[in-house]
């Protein structure tokens, strides 16, 4: 069963950086992981939204 996490925030709080430990710690535990990133107007104080699937096999669309 996949799991589908969004981790959102703004600039500087990050966001992306959860995103990156998260998809990375997937995948030294054997899951397969994708993520995606929206940084938007992150310098600028700005909404930052990512988006990590974990599960057995992740398909790109």
């Amino acid at each position: 069963m996949n799991k589908n996490i969004l981790i959102v925030g703004v600039g500087g709080q990050g966001v992306m950086t959860a995103a990156e430990l998260l998809a990375r710690v997937a995948l030294a535990s054997g899951w397969d992981a994708c993520k995606t990133e929206i940084a938007g107007m992150s310098q600028r104080g700005g909404v930052v939204s990512s988006q990590v699937r974990i599960g057995r096999q992740i398909l790109a669309s």
